[in-house]
């Protein structure tokens, strides 16, 4: 009789006390590490009074509300319109240029949205070569004619939907090719044409994955500080930024930190609210779907639509940042520069390692102990990717502030020693404060590797004697090398783009590429700003270079 090889996690072997007491003590840590940022900011909201409140009612909260809110609900429109349909391009229908479009239009994903706010900066402002070139040709003067301002709220969210959409993209076109061919036929059958069946049938079963897509870019748009810093636009990031450095108000900047924490929730819990009872049934793909060949305007005009994004989010930005870089007087390998990116190479490897040792404690734990604890503490660990990076510092800055101020109390009263800034002025806070935002990352990929490790391969393990850290060392290791691999690629990645949390907890002149080139963006030395812009985006085309691979193997 065949054997039943269903993977269940009763089946398996119960782990040595001890050791499972270590696992579950340092999950449990893990998962009180990623509460401690909320709650701080709670707690110091709260302590601050409504004085501070009222205050920032009355003069700035109602317009970084509108603006965010105006911001997440263009984005979402645009990395929706953008992420599906050229999907469903791709995935449904053939023309020409398919085969490349579809591996191209994941590569704007590398550039932080702050590197395009520059780059189109540089070609779309009033000096930039577009608007010069116009008043070269027509003879115009500065008072002659209209062009949009790119430095505006809806500057700032076509930026972010040139580099988010990719996250619908992929997304999408994985429940495209997932679904069966049984309903779109069906469609066609009953005299659906085939933008029809797509709105009436393909659409609405890829709704779950559209809809999560989309989450993850807004999720996105609400933690951009570089953008909107740049593009002048008010928003909850920038007024958590504007609080701490500028007014020195920690009360203030708890507060709007706060709020921009319930506005990220409250994202998440819209969808799931949205999404309700409905049930989706894909079915087998029994029958692969043939592409429908268009002929005509019609092949020309999805290549185009396709391409479009792809030339705006990419080969634009590209040519516009190459042309800046080497007219600047930057030089890539000065010592300086060298300090640079040492320390953007420094902090990006320290927090991959231990974003991806902390996914492992926690995945591993939740494999070994199934139940409510291991559970919950799983569903904790990845909250943090809701927490935008600005909530993350102020959150970790205001205890372990705190601490370090008892501390060289104590100390200087005791021993007559002045310990400093023991943790906030070390790289370390700053660090957990990368896990913290990016370890969800890290948990998907371990998660996604470990599904495929059968639970008796658990069971031969203690069988044959070996502990669950020898099984874990021994037999998982080998197999999610390739899933820990990745999980380091994107963590470290994440890390070198990140801003916000980078820019509010580095120590004292612990600058990174990614803050330097703020820093020259924002003195309006955008030729310089291109140089360290351009080695972020060439970092973070590594993660990208591997989905492409992947797209690739699974086109039909």
């Amino acid at each position: 009789m065949p054997t039943d090889t269903t993977t269940t996690e009763a089946n398996l072997p119960t782990s040595k006390p001890r050791e499972a007491r270590l696992l579950g003590g340092g999950a449990v840590a893990i998962a009180a590490l990623c509460l401690l940022p909320m709650l701080a900011v709670l707690v110091t909201a709260l302590s601050g009074g409504s004085d501070t409140l009222a205050h920032l009612a009355d003069t700035v909260l109602p317009g970084y509300t509108i603006n965010t809110a105006l911001l997440v609900v263009y984005v979402a429109l645009g990395t929706f319109a953008i992420g599906s349909g050229a999907a469903w391009l791709v995935t449904m229908t053939e023309f020409p240029g398919r085969r490349i479009l579809e591996i191209a239009l994941v590569i704007p994903l590398a550039f932080p949205a702050y590197v395009l706010a520059y780059a189109y900066t540089h070609i779309l402002d009033h000096p930039g070569i577009v608007q010069a070139t116009l008043r070269d040709v027509t003879g115009w003067g500065p008072r002659d004619y209209w062009f949009p301002e790119i430095r505006s709220l809806g500057g700032a969210a076509a930026m972010l939907t040139l580099v988010l959409y990719p996250y619908v993209y992929l997304l999408a076109r994985a429940a495209f090719l997932q679904q069966s061919a049984t309903t779109y036929y069906a469609a066609r059958a009953l005299g659906c044409s085939p933008v029809r069946a797509c709105l009436r049938v393909s659409l609405p079963m890829a709704r779950p994955a559209i809809a999560a897509g989309v989450l993850l870019a807004t999720m996105e748009t609400i933690a951009d500080f570089g953008t909107v810093s740049y593009f002048g636009v008010q928003t909850f990031a920038t007024g958590i930024y504007t609080s701490w450095f500028t007014m020195a108000d920690r009360v203030a900047a708890a507060q709007l930190a706060l709020g921009l924490l319930a506005f990220a929730l409250t994202l998440a819990v819209l969808e799931r609210t949205t999404r309700g009872a409905a049930k989706y049934h894909g079915g087998k793909r029994q029958e692969v779907l043939a592409r429908t060949e268009l002929t005509g305007w019609q092949r020309w005009a999805a290549c185009a639509l396709c391409l479009f994004p792809v030339l705006l989010g990419v080969i634009f930005p590209v040519v516009a940042l190459l042309g800046m870089g080497i007219g600047s007087e930057q030089d890539l390998f000065s010592r300086r520069y060298i300090r640079f990116i040492t320390n953007s190479l420094t902090l990006a490897s320290v927090g991959a390692l231990v974003t991806v040792s902390a996914a492992v404690v926690v995945g591993y734990f939740r494999r070994l102990q199934p139940g409510k604890t291991s559970s919950t503490t799983f569903y904790i660990a990845r909250l943090g990717y809701a927490v935008p990076g600005g909530v993350i510092a102020v959150g970790l800055l205001v205890p372990f502030a705190f601490f370090d101020n008892q501390l060289d109390a104590f100390m200087q009263q005791t021993f007559g020693i002045r310990t400093g800034l023991l943790m906030t002025g070390s790289i370390w806070v700053l660090v957990m404060a990368y896990m913290i935002r990016f370890l969800a990352a890290a948990l998907g990929s371990y998660e996604g590797g470990q599904a495929a490790i059968h639970t008796n391969l658990d069971a031969a393990a203690r069988v044959l004697g070996q502990s669950p850290y020898g099984t874990l060392r021994r037999v998982h290791f080998p197999i999610l090398t390739p899933s820990l691999l990745t999980a380091l690629l994107i963590v470290f990645v994440d890390v070198m783009k990140e801003l916000p949390a980078t820019l509010i907890m580095r120590p004292f002149n612990y600058d990174t590429l990614a803050v330097q080139a703020f820093r020259l963006a924002s003195d309006e030395r955008l030729e310089g700003a291109a140089v360290p812009s351009l080695v972020i985006v060439a970092v973070g085309l590594l993660p990208v270079i591997l989905l492409c691979r992947q797209v690739g193997r699974q086109g039909r």
